[in-house]
């Protein structure tokens, strides 16, 4: 038996409660048929586990044993509460409500509030920054955009976790919590937010679940008339639940054990944000009778990733790995995933973007591909990477790196630095580019060392410190480039990413991938320091590290490529090490606790890696001196040298990759970046071998567009009617 993976648009209602049975696998149809007293199902990633929970509950409504009123269905985002919906309906079991807790929360405290408390429900606050905002302000605290994000956040934990204002310093210290700011601090602008909501009547979204908990505690006549409604709970995501969310659910049960929860401690990636597993590994203890079942059979992912996954999970210490599940893949074989070492980033980058342009033109679908990431931060490489390969894509859950209001900020401040020149008191002590840029970006929160902890404040400090980084690799090819030139090519790579959004390969961080697949998943950056991140100190935050590994591992369905760089930038100190997580499960390496002689047998070195024969240096045609810069090394000169390009030949390019664009729907640098055509115009190809030895010409685009360039090189026409096919 086999879970179903793809269903169609418009599938038939099943004909009888039995039928809803049907393609279900003997766990899954444990999970169907156990409708009585409490139940715990231990899902692994990709075992089909809101299947066999809409299986449940739609068997029980066809039955007759559940009345789809009495149903209610809870999970974490609107999107998982509409997809469950949409399955229950296509089931047969329409009538079941399946809620966000703060959506079903609010549509009883909306209901009950005239006959609780009298009048209206307090106005509803969108957003809490502006309130937040006022209080730090009253509080005589500045913070600034990202600190105001940051510590709003830390409110947020801290009501979920139901701890007061008062209570908020020795909570932060309890949990090893790195909080963004002095928690005193934090503490007298959480109570000052309180005071100023109750002051204006207003309440915000964690209230809603507190004054529910609140109604529901002292009004039994309210509990007891929810509870006649809603008689049997199903909880999705268990292992995410906050405390506060907790104490609504026992609320909602009161004495009944009708309850049906489903989570996987291996997945618990959200404990920054009050969610824990330890309601969900306790559920045996609280309910002794409780029936629990296993899904392990993982219909996603091919042995050869789930074997990775499964090592992953083997080498995991602390409770949540005590309560680990062995997945067994219930796919065909596949290719092994793939270790790749590069010598710096930015070949990691291209190193990349070669595999994935393989991976599409041998019909893996660029939708169907994912770049998965750390931080945020890092995906302005891999932007510029899949830019250059004539790549579309779409980032996930982060704006584009250029359309970051960070580096928007930093882009202001340098182009006024470069205007002002020498009369910028900041510049006066700052003898290079980098010193520059270092000085003007330190007025925009940009420090020597990084923040602690995470959030707002780390992730525009990790922005800023890219374009740090920028303008460091920029002067080391180009020592004589001043502040003005490093603005024009910030300015030249930000037109390129302002396209169109496009159907393409998906650039997420990794927490933001959860709940999604792919056929084809790269997992890059995987550094000490950065996997697990440099602010990970305790066991169990370096524990909630390796299950974010996990949950990136078993996104991918076929193709998994895991890679990092040795160093930060070209020609830097190979200090780097990949990640600790790996030992053992990659080729060559040692388990932990255990040395070997060997290095890294079996591992894939990237074309920039030190351990291959380099090839020569890449040589200006002009000067002769040695390219170091990208752009450069396609043009075959320097940037300054004298260029021979046919310049009525660049502009018919141009006109004709336009064009070419618009039949396809893609941005102008998925045909050719702009490089490319001044390389294509200053070498005028009389052949399809002349042209494919130009860098940005591979073999797929040399097919697709080969004879329409080099029909323009002759000086003749393409396109209308004169085409054949």
């Amino acid at each position: 038996m086999t879970a179903a993976t793809h269903s169609s648009l418009f599938p038939q209602v099943p004909q009888s409660a039995d039928a809803v049975l049907d393609g279900l696998d003997p766990e899954q149809r444990a999970v169907a048929t156990a409708l009585s007293g409490p139940v715990c199902v231990l899902a692994g990633a990709g075992t089909g586990k809101t299947r066999a929970i809409t299986h449940r509950i739609a068997y029980g409504v066809r039955a007759g044993i559940l009345q789809p009123a009495s149903v209610l269905a809870v999970t974490f985002t609107n999107r998982a509460a509409g997809e469950m919906r949409g399955r229950l309906r296509q089931l047969g079991a329409g009538g079941v409500q399946a809620r966000t807790f703060h959506s079903a929360a609010l549509r009883q405290l909306q209901y009950f509030w005239p006959k609780a408390v009298g009048g209206e429900l307090p106005r509803l606050l969108e957003r809490k920054v502006q309130l937040v905002a006022e209080a730090a302000a009253r509080c005589r605290v500045r913070l600034d955009r990202n600190e105001l994000r940051d510590v709003t956040s830390e409110i947020e934990w801290a009501k979920v976790t139901q701890t007061v204002p008062a209570d908020y310093p020795a909570a932060v210290a309890k949990s090893s919590r790195d909080a963004p700011r002095d928690p005193a601090e934090i503490g007298q602008i959480y109570a000052l937010y309180e005071q100023l909501k109750r002051d204006r009547s207003a309440i915000d979204f964690e209230d809603v679940l507190l004054l529910t908990v609140g109604i529901l505690q002292d009004r039994h006549d309210i509990a007891d008339q929810i509870r006649r409604q809603y008689q049997h709970f199903v909880v999705d995501e268990y292992q995410d639940v906050s405390p506060l969310q907790q104490r609504l659910l026992d609320l909602w049960l009161g004495d009944r054990d009708s309850l049906c929860v489903v989570g996987d401690a291996s997945q618990t990636i959200y404990s920054f944000t009050g969610a824990t597993p330890d309601h969900l590994l306790n559920f045996r203890t609280r309910h002794p009778q409780a029936t629990v079942v296993k899904l392990v059979r993982d219909y996603r992912s091919t042995p050869q990733v789930v074997h990775l996954a499964n090592g992953l999970l083997g080498q995991a210490r602390g409770r949540a790995a005590e309560h680990r599940l062995e997945l067994v893949s219930q796919r065909d074989p596949g290719p092994d995933p793939s270790y790749t070492e590069y010598a710096d980033e930015p070949a990691e980058a291209e190193g990349t973007a070669r595999r994935i342009r393989d991976l599409i033109a041998a019909g893996v679908p660029a939708g169907e591909i994912a770049v998965l990431f750390r931080v945020n931060a890092q995906s302005e490489v891999y932007e510029q990477a899949l830019a250059d390969a004539g790549v579309p894509y779409q980032l996930r859950g982060a704006e584009r790196f250029f359309e970051r209001a960070e580096v928007r900020e930093a882009g202001v401040a340098l182009r006024g630095a470069a205007r002002a020149g020498g009369n910028d008191s900041l510049l006066d002590d700052a003898e290079d580019l980098p010193s520059q840029v270092r000085a003007v970006l330190s007025t925009k929160g940009w420090t020597t060392e990084p923040p602690a902890g995470s959030g707002a404040v780390r992730d525009r400090w990790e922005s800023l410190a890219a374009l740090v980084r920028l303008a460091e690799d920029f002067a080391r090819v180009r020592p004589e480039a001043g502040l003005a030139d490093l603005v024009a090519e910030l300015d030249e790579r930000a037109a390129a990413q302002h396209a169109p959004t496009v159907q393409g390969v998906t650039l997420a961080s990794l927490h933001s991938a959860k709940g999604l697949e792919w056929d084809a998943v790269f997992l890059v950056g995987l550094t000490e320091g950065m996997m697990p991140i440099t602010y990970a100190k305790t066991d169990e935050q370096v524990e909630e590290e390796r299950r974010l590994l996990y949950v990136g591992v078993t996104r991918a369905r076929l193709h998994l490529s895991l890679s990092w760089a040795l160093s930060r930038s070209p020609g830097g100190r190979a200090s780097r090490r990949p990640t600790r997580f790996l030992n053992g499960l990659r080729p060559g390496s040692a388990a932990p606790g255990t040395r070997t002689a060997g290095g890294a047998g079996g591992i894939e070195r990237g074309a920039a890696g030190g351990r291959r024969k380099r090839r020569g240096p890449v040589l200006c045609r002009v000067c002769g001196k040695t390219l170091t810069d990208a752009g450069e090394m396609k043009l075959m000169r320097c940037e300054d040298c004298p260029s021979d390009m046919d310049e009525a030949l660049y502009e018919r390019l141009r006109e004709w990759r336009a064009e070419q664009a618009r039949e396809l729907g893609q941005p102008a640098y998925c045909v050719f970046t702009d490089k490319t055509l001044m390389a294509i115009a200053e070498a005028v190809p009389g052949s399809e071998g002349e042209l494919a030895g130009i860098s940005g010409v591979g073999g797929r685009k040399l097919d697709r567009f080969g004879a329409d360039v080099l029909a323009i090189c002759a000086g003749q026409e393409v396109g209308g009617g004169d085409e054949d096919d």
